[in-house]
């Protein structure tokens, strides 16, 4: 669909529909196949395996990380300028945008593959499980370079309306590294680094696919003669600060409450806090994707200065984040003996019942989860990336190490309740946030309804 005529013309609800199910249906995919990635490794390779790659996936994630900051940071001004008319600007913004990520994915991923043994080891694993995890991390640091752009292309997608495409890209995507893993796993019984190499052989098929439309010039982005400036490149940089500063933030807190559970229940209880982040990766990515997909629609319209119908799209968000949250307090609540034994085998009772409690704790995070997590979107959406980033690193980081402090003497059930507690406590901080900003928010249209086209 135009651009224009979804973002512009489209009523706000019928437009969240068009927008938030495709992404949420792009990042349940993911997700998806995040899920069976870990239940492959847990059941062909052991629960060694399983608790290696959870040691492994902090540094993961942090590989994608800068790459990430460029493409959040570029897809928020890009959506922006193309509400103002500026298609020249917007075209800049793109091409510079993906020469920047390419380059990120060649130094993350030669600093990560250096770098591997030593991280491993700062972790405290020693043995057959910090080899697996070194064997696992490696994979991903050599194929950044062809990997990391995947999940700014997606973005790049959605803001030239290619909202369906994106969804198909991403289903594409899961069921290809699933198949792969399978067959790597399943049938060849290749190690840890197959599972690896499966899920970066999915993306870098994914990424071709997905630039087709530019490549052939028949998206509203296109590719141009690149002109780097320093504001151009400032703005990517504060505009994606948030979300980087949310996935670092969030990995160095993993790490350090992988290096506190290595300590205080060894694999066990590393294997415990790797189903809570599966839980976890499957319940988050529909709440991005839903609030995500909506962003190019927020800042389009906030571009156009068309304020009446960014809260009507955001009351959307809000009110949909809420109910996903609420239904995954019930699911993860009532059932933690089926989804522990999802990802391990044959858990003994010892696991089963750490799960089982460590579960129903983590299930409280979700009652309040679902109101930072729209408020941080919100922000990013309309360009205010200082608040925006007190709440991600709030929350990945600052409020969560102050209550491994608070909770320290509850031993392992203070780290399980860890995750409710910052979850009430960002909640607070953005509703005083949204409260400071009420009057900017709040703002009539630059014109009226009469007049817009």
């Amino acid at each position: 669909m135009n651009s224009d005529a979804l973002f512009i013309k489209t009523p706000p609800f019928k437009l969240f529909l068009l927008a938030s199910i495709p992404g949420a249906v792009s990042m349940l995919a993911s997700a998806l196949y995040q899920t069976i990635d870990g239940v492959f490794v847990g059941q062909f390779l052991g629960a060694t395996a399983f608790a290696a790659i959870n040691l492994a996936m902090p540094f993961v994630i942090i590989n994608f990380a800068l790459a990430d900051l460029i493409g959040v940071g570029s897809a928020i001004p890009i959506s922006i300028c193309l509400g103002k008319k500026q298609d020249r600007e917007a075209n800049t913004i793109f091409t510079c945008a993906c020469l920047m990520i390419i380059a990120a994915g060649v130094l993350m991923g030669a600093v990560m593959y250096a770098a591997a043994p030593w991280l491993i080891r700062l972790m405290g694993a020693d043995g057959e499980f910090a080899h697996l995890a070194l064997q696992y991390l490696r994979v991903y640091a050599l194929c950044s370079p062809l990997t990391t752009i995947i999940f700014a292309v997606d973005n790049y997608l959605r803001i030239c309306g290619y909202i369906r495409g994106s969804m198909f890209l991403n289903i594409l995507m899961s069921v290809l590294s699933a198949l792969l893993e399978f067959l790597f796993l399943g049938v060849f019984r290749w190690g840890i680094w197959a599972a690896a190499l499966a899920t970066c052989s999915g993306m870098f098929f994914c990424t071709i696919v997905a630039f087709f439309p530019f490549f052939r010039g028949k998206a509203r982005l296109r590719f141009c003669k690149p002109s780097f400036t320093g504001r151009m490149i400032r703005q990517i940089l504060v505009c994606g600060t948030p979300n980087f500063l949310n996935n670092i933030a969030g990995r160095i807190t993993s790490i350090l409450m992988n290096a506190i559970l290595v300590r205080l229940g060894g694999e066990a209880a590393v294997s415990v806090y790797g189903i809570l982040m599966f839980a976890d990766g499957f319940i988050q990515p529909l709440l991005y994707g839903m609030c995500d997909s909506l962003q190019p629609a927020v800042g389009y319209n906030w571009g156009a200065q068309r304020f009446s119908r960014v809260r009507s799209i955001e009351t959307c968000c809000f009110t949909a984040s809420a109910v996903v949250s609420l239904l995954s307090v019930l699911v993860i609540a009532l059932f933690p003996k089926p989804i522990t034994r999802l990802f391990v085998a044959d858990p003994g009772t010892d696991i089963l019942e750490l799960s089982t409690r460590a579960l129903q704790l983590f299930s409280l995070t979700y009652l309040t989860r679902w109101f930072s997590f729209a408020t941080q979107s919100y922000m990013l959406a309309i360009e205010k990336p200082l608040p925006a980033s007190l709440i991600s690193v709030s929350t990945a980081l600052v409020f969560p190490v102050i209550l491994i402090a608070v909770l320290w003497p509850l031993g392992l059930t203070g780290i399980w309740l860890n995750f409710a507690g910052t979850s009430v406590l960002a909640a607070v901080l953005s509703a005083v946030i949204l409260l400071k900003l009420k009057k900017e928010l709040r703002r009539p249209d630059a014109v009226s309804e009469s007049s817009q086209p």
